[in-house]
């Protein structure tokens, strides 16, 4: 489809590292910040009021939660609990809405901070809501009779590395019974949850872990690693090692690396699953090497199709609900959205964003969720260190025909 710079649905006053969507309440929670360093960039969550009008989204700040000097660079949902990657350290902070009167008051610091906040922030349009939002102007922000409040209720120490701790990944459990998390020191960390006591703490991988996934029943934990291993657990005991070029003579052994792995849904399959992994080259040549994206059963492990998926290094990797979708971002700031089924690319922008794509999000196929899609068969979120937070949608399939039609008559508009 060629470069298309897609419009900002929000812009933070720092770079965003992770986003989600809470399903109940469909607002989009976003972190990052500047970390430690005294820049003058903040840490912060941040929830978004999420809205659909005519076939455009639009967002809102609703409630922004100060980190102090900790930035929060992956985050998952367990109900009414984030569970915050700050620094070597998981965070669990829980959220409530609350029903208030009047014109809401400026939220975690008072005024000073915020307009701090707002100084730091980029320009953005006059006059509304979202430009307000854009500002991280709280104060000036109509409440529309909901406020948020945060507090954080447990943290656990889920990475030892001794020279720079540092969790990579989080998940709670699809039961919200466990609480898993791996860092750069190779460990996988899993508490009983909400309790959070240390069930099992073992060495998954020589050197930093970049992403781990649970089945829906609790039976296997897949973990990816630099080592150039994607490990199947049963427990802590190694249940097998995936090897994604078995079939693929051309490609030579340690030439690449798994970079992400997800369980999905089979739609229409009530029983049946699938992993997804993703694989990038290990090293950077002159001429960039094609990056692939692997289906595999999910419950034997047995690979059912690998497909190329560009030479832009993947940097992340998203699934939807129904296990229709999946979502890529890339270090070069593009976006994609491939059919799961086939893993054929069905939606592109070429540097969607200005740099490296840190998180993605499908908007949840819950009452919620699928009030805000509207006609389009997918909705996805996606953020960057550039401090944007974008939305990429794919209309229903009577648009695609129409798409096509256009394409062939040498029309084009993106989708």
């Amino acid at each position: 489809m060629g470069k298309w710079r897609m419009p900002d649905l929000y812009r933070a006053p720092f770079p965003l590292y992770t986003i989600k969507v809470d399903p109940k309440t469909g607002w989009v929670i976003t972190a990052g910040g500047g970390g430690a360093s005294k820049t003058g960039i903040k840490n912060a969550v941040h929830f978004l009021g999420l809205e659909l009008v005519g076939d455009q989204h639009c967002a809102t700040l609703v409630h922004s939660h100060d980190t102090d000097t900790r930035a929060t660079m992956n985050l998952a949902i367990g109900g009414d609990v984030i569970a915050a990657g700050q620094d070597g350290r998981c965070s669990l902070m829980r959220f409530r809405q609350r029903q208030t009167r009047g014109k809401a008051a400026a939220k975690d610091g008072g005024g000073s901070e915020q307009g701090a906040a707002r100084r730091r922030a980029g320009k953005g349009g006059k006059g509304s809501e979202g430009a307000a939002a854009a500002r991280g102007n709280v104060s000036e922000m109509k409440d529309n009779t909901t406020q948020i409040s945060v507090d954080t209720f447990g943290e656990v120490q889920s990475d030892l590395n001794p020279q720079d701790p540092l969790q990579k990944c989080v998940r709670f459990s699809p039961d919200l019974s466990l609480l898993l998390t791996g860092g750069t020191d190779g460990h996988i960390r899993v508490w009983e949850y909400p309790s959070l006591k240390e069930k099992l703490d073992f060495k998954a991988h020589e050197g930093e872990i970049e992403d781990l996934d649970i089945s829906p029943n609790n039976k296997h934990l897949v973990t990816v690693g630099r080592d150039f291993a994607c490990s199947i657990w049963s427990g802590n005991q190694l249940a097998m090692s995936l090897c994604w070029h078995e079939k693929m003579p051309q490609i030579a052994a340690k030439s690449y690396r798994y970079m992400a792995c997800r369980f999905g849904k089979v739609e229409d399959q009530k029983d049946t699953l699938r992993l997804y992994t993703v694989q990038i080259p290990h090293k950077r040549d002159r001429k960039p090497p094609q990056c692939y994206l692997s289906k595999w059963d999910g419950q034997n492990f047995l690979p059912m199709l690998t497909n190329p998926c560009g030479t832009e290094v993947i940097s992340t990797l998203a699934v939807s609900d129904s296990g229709t979708f999946l979502g890529l971002g890339t270090v070069t700031g593009s976006v994609a959205i491939y059919i799961a089924f086939s893993l054929q690319k069905l939606y592109y922008v070429q540097e969607s964003h200005g740099i490296v794509v840190t998180d993605l999000a499908f908007l949840p196929d819950t009452p919620k969720g699928q009030s805000l899609k509207g006609n389009n068969e997918a909705a996805m979120l996606s953020v960057a260190v550039d401090c944007r937070c974008q939305m990429h949608t794919v209309r229903n399939r009577r648009h695609h025909d129409l798409q096509e039609k256009l394409n062939q008559l040498g029309w084009w508009t993106p989708l």
